[in-house]
């Protein structure tokens, strides 16, 4: 509904005009009547209506200089003018300055609801307006985070812009003076790929929720600024001093200290581990692409420097980064000289091959993790074409390639990739050995052999057997199962199964002690296993062999 005033020194007209027009029909409803402008004037103090229906002679305060100052105070109210025809000039200059129609007098229904129709479609619209403005006023205010999100990011990729930066800033509502001097922190998380791969989407989204609840609260702690997340698994501190008195060894710090307590508690709370690099001061917001470029290759050199640390272009500097003019080649030789040792079957010779060769890729230089991908991924194809010549190749290995291929992508250190290749070149030489021995068997053989005497080793595991008999944990364990039907560790668990049975047959050992004898330290866990195989626990089975 929409409220009516109207302003009228004749109570008939008054009364006329209230009681003959149906106002209701056009959703209006009468919530006043003045018998003259000033008295109107107050009234409109007290509740303001949408409509004013006033004359235009009146003995105090005509109709013409309320409509002014109603329009001056209440600019959205509408007013429609009520007079004589001998005020029709004065009525045609009064309409350009507040008015929006007039009627004259005596008041013709027909015309008055015309008006009337046309002031409530203006109403309408203008309502409407200022609803889909709140609307979008709400959705704005919803919508500010990430509004300051993707300014920010602007900032650190594509630089301040160099007209209306404060005028932005201050309709964002973020405290970043133009002119004070900055830094980035670039938080990366480790093993991407594997924190990726082991969640849903949802609990993916809540762990990035999570890291930057916890970055931006201890942001707070030590300095100001904002964190927010740029892509998946990478965080970004627009960071500055908490005074802009603080000396520089106070602010490097602060730095560090919100960079260790940000690191330790993603490890304790979230239990992930990250990279952090920092880049070098930005003297104000023009300087925050350069800095954030700084601190994103710092980071990045996690693949060199390794994972879970603190990386600064100071770092990068004592760690021999240059230009990258004058960055040492990779000597090619160096295969060769690993493919020799394939070929004379020898173990020792082909581990230190491998590592001289993961040796001479530790150079600091910023194309370094996609370097090294490519060395190995040469290296590959290099003992691929060898154990073909052989003969050698095996669905198996072939297998293996295909995977290696992949895994090196998501491996993202120097050191992670050189375990990688390792256990490939193991698999590789075991290939060849069994070629030129004839036959599997003979792993077999020795893998048997070797639980059977190592069986009471606590944590004893597949990879350990493995480098026992020269090949890798993936490999031996698929010859293993190919020959036997069965997997390594069911094997060691039968091996230890039966010799428990054998120890608990006589009384004079403690149940406690059988089990640190068969290499497991949880009684609790070793009692489910020996009745999960033998059906019986323990304690039955010495009972029943008493």
């Amino acid at each position: 509904m929409y409220s009516l005033l109207i302003v009228d020194d004749e109570p008939t007209v008054s009364a006329g005009l209230r009681m003959y027009f149906d106002w209701t029909a056009y959703g209006i409803e009468v919530v006043g009547e003045a018998d003259d402008g000033d008295v109107a004037l107050e009234m409109i103090a007290r509740q303001t209506p949408d409509l004013i229906l006033t004359d235009v002679r009146m003995p105090n305060l005509d109709g013409i200089t309320m409509s002014q100052r109603i329009s001056a105070a209440y600019p959205d109210v509408k007013i429609v003018f009520v007079s004589g025809h001998d005020d029709a000039d004065y009525l045609k200059s009064a309409m350009k300055v507040s008015a929006v129609d007039y009627i004259f007098k005596p008041v013709n229904l027909q015309e008055l609801s015309a008006v009337i129709k046309r002031v409530v479609t203006d109403l309408d619209a203008e309502r409407a307006e200022r609803r889909n403005k709140e609307e979008l006023l709400v959705k704005l205010k919803e919508g500010m985070p990430l509004l300051r999100e993707k300014f920010l990011l602007s900032l650190i990729e594509e630089g301040a812009p160099k007209t209306e930066l404060e005028e932005r800033i201050s309709f964002l509502g973020l405290e970043l003076p133009v002119e004070s001097p900055y830094w980035i922190m670039v938080v990366s998380v480790d093993d991407l790929a594997d924190v990726m791969a082991s969640r849903s989407e949802r609990d993916r989204q809540l762990l990035w929720y999570s890291v930057l609840n916890i970055y931006q609260e201890l942001l707070g702690t030590y300095m100001r600024g904002y964190a927010f997340e740029r892509r998946g698994g990478e965080f970004i501190g627009v960071l500055r001093p908490e005074h802009g008195g603080n000396s520089m060894s106070d602010t490097a710090e602060a730095l560090f200290a919100l960079a260790g307590d940000l690191r330790s508690n993603l490890e304790r709370w979230l239990k992930i581990g990250v990279t952090i690099g920092i880049g070098d001061m930005a003297a104000g917001l023009s300087g925050l692409a350069l800095a954030y470029k700084q601190a994103r290759e710092a980071a990045d050199y996690k693949w060199y420097l390794g994972k879970n640390r603190i990386i600064t272009m100071d770092s990068l500097e004592s760690a021999g980064q240059g230009d990258g003019s004058s960055l040492p080649k990779y000597d090619y030789e160096l295969n060769e000289k690993l493919i020799s040792a394939l070929k004379a079957d020898d173990a020792e010779k082909l581990s230190e091959a491998v590592k001289r060769i993961f040796v001479s890729m530790s150079h600091g230089r910023p194309d370094g993790l996609k370097y090294g991908r490519n060395l190995c991924l040469q290296l590959v194809l290099a003992v691929g074409q060898h154990v073909m010549e052989l003969g050698a190749a095996d669905p198996e290995l072939e297998a293996m390639e295909a995977e290696l291929t992949e895994a090196l992508y998501a491996k993202e250190t120097l050191g992670d990739m050189h375990q990688l290749i390792e256990e490939y070149l193991f698999a590789a030489l075991g290939r060849i050995r069994e070629k030129r021995l004839g036959k599997t068997a003979n792993v077999v053989e020795r893998v048997r052999a070797y639980i059977d005497q190592h069986y009471a080793e606590v944590g004893l595991t597949v990879a350990d057997i493995g480098k026992a008999v020269y090949l890798s944990s993936t490999y031996v364990s698929l010859l293993f199962k190919q020959e036997t039907g069965g997997t390594i560790g069911e094997y060691l668990t039968q091996v230890r199964v039966d010799k428990a049975k054998e120890l608990l047959r006589d009384p004079q050992y403690k149940f406690y002690d059988i089990c640190h004898a068969i290499g497991y330290t949880d009684p609790s866990y070793f009692t489910k296993l020996f009745k999960k195989v033998t059906g019986v626990t323990p304690s039955a089975y010495r009972d029943g062999h008493a």
